[in-house]
């Protein structure tokens, strides 16, 4: 079961601390290793790791200042990208894969601009009936008192359902953008010998499906669909096919891994602490807040990383133009600094929305409001009905330290305790 503090790994030397090993991440240890560092060392180099030397940024105020800095600390997929994994060449053949997220301005502009416009507040305001009737219809067919796969039942149906609206895609096979959505997040998988190679070809059969849907629509008038935007949109409308992956598995991953992966840790929250959930029904108005604060908590993405274009200093230590700089956002939104008892979840926290699960800067995530939507609409449904999910068994947690979540998490529906 999830325990309050992860346990403590075995004491090493500061300089050996390595927070990216799958392992600390899959077993949930990477909590007293993260504290270390901001304690006693908080932009801490790393010399040698599986993906090669790297510095830790861990305290929120340096993450902060990293990211305001994207003229120094660039997120280019020629240098290596969003992840700790690359090094801005291809590892098995055709898989460097540009998508905006990994492209510095002024590139990285026009091709947000043109996805943007489907999650602005007036999109929110069309799209927010609909969810609610599909998320009622989902929580009523739950059982009550019995387990079940919350990931599966709930995590994953709720956002996938809401991806092939976004995309207009094929109804019957939604669950393939989960399937392709693991596979391009596993960063564990995309440097295996053997698994790196499959990763990349089930990618491109996601990519020709996709191209299917293009051809397809490239004679309609635009549409609100995130293919027609990209189709009439000078910036996107001719990408390469490296370039239409790319941007396909930013929406499908940031779509999915976000909001799946809060949403995952519900249970988890009301297991340790039920009183914070019985604020929230007992003070509806506190919906809101408790989304950010499960957003913070969990932290679904647990990196981003950034390579250095000029010698720079940050948080008292030089980084050297080409090095790599990994912001473990998962460390920042548990800074005590900034969130007193941070590896508590408390609905009523003043400060919640200063988490960092959806960056800072050029590369906030540009679906936030989306993702906050549909967890603010699973709690007023839940609420609604007097139900509160807890969990009852041990995840299977995903294995890497990027995509911070789980692949399973047996959980059960319980009579709300307000």
């Amino acid at each position: 079961m999830a325990s309050l503090v992860s346990p403590s790994p075995t004491p090493c030397p500061l300089e050996e601390i390595d927070v990216s090993r799958a392992e600390l991440w899959r077993e949930d240890r990477f909590a007293a290793l993260l504290a270390r560092l901001r304690a006693e060392e908080p932009v801490h180099f790393c010399p040698a790791s599986e993906f090669g030397p790297y510095w830790s940024v861990t305290r929120h105020a340096d993450i902060m200042q990293a990211e305001a800095l994207a003229h120094i600390f660039s997120s280019s997929y020629t240098l290596g990208g969003i992840t700790i994994l690359g090094e801005g060449e291809p590892l098995w053949g055709d898989d460097l894969l540009p998508m905006f997220i990994a492209m510095d301005r002024p590139e990285h502009t026009g091709q947000r601009r043109t996805v943007a416009p489907a999650f602005t507040p007036s999109e929110m305001g069309r799209l927010g009936p609909s969810l609610r009737a599909r998320t009622e219809a989902l929580v009523d067919t739950l059982p009550v008192g019995e387990e079940f796969d919350w990931v599966d039942r709930v995590s994953i149906e709720l956002t996938t359902q809401m991806l092939a609206i976004l995309f207009d895609f094929p109804w019957e096979d939604r669950r393939l953008l989960t399937y392709w959505s693991d596979w391009a997040g596993d960063i564990e998988s995309a440097r295996d010998p053997e698994l790196g190679p499959k990763r990349m070809k089930i990618l491109w059969e996601c990519a020709a499906y996709f191209t299917r849907l293009w051809q397809e629509r490239q004679a309609h008038e635009p549409r609100p669909d995130l293919i027609s935007r990209m189709i009439h949109s000078e910036a996107t409308k001719s990408m390469t096919p490296q370039e239409y992956l790319g941007n396909l598995i930013l929406l499908i991953v940031g779509g999915n891994d976000t909001t799946r992966n809060s949403m995952s840790a519900l249970p988890i929250v009301n297991r340790l602490w039920p009183e914070e959930y019985a604020k929230i029904a007992a003070d509806r108005s506190l919906v809101e807040n408790g989304v950010q604060e499960l957003i913070r908590w969990q932290t679904p993405l647990a990196h981003m990383r950034r390579t250095a274009l000029e010698d720079h200093e940050l948080g008292g230590k030089a980084i050297a133009k080409g090095d790599k700089v990994v912001l473990w956002y998962m460390s920042g939104n548990r800074d005590e600094e900034v969130f007193p008892e941070g590896d508590r979840y408390i609905a009523d926290r003043a400060n919640a929305r200063r988490h960092l699960a959806f960056g800072f800067g050029i590369h906030r995530c540009v679906g936030a409001r989306l993702a906050e939507l549909q967890l603010a609409t699973l709690f007023d449904v839940l609420l609604d009905r007097g139900l509160m999910p807890v969990q009852t068994g041990e995840p299977e947690r995903v294995n890497a330290c990027f995509v911070h979540g789980y692949r399973k998490l047996p959980a059960k529906l319980v009579r709300s305790p307000a």
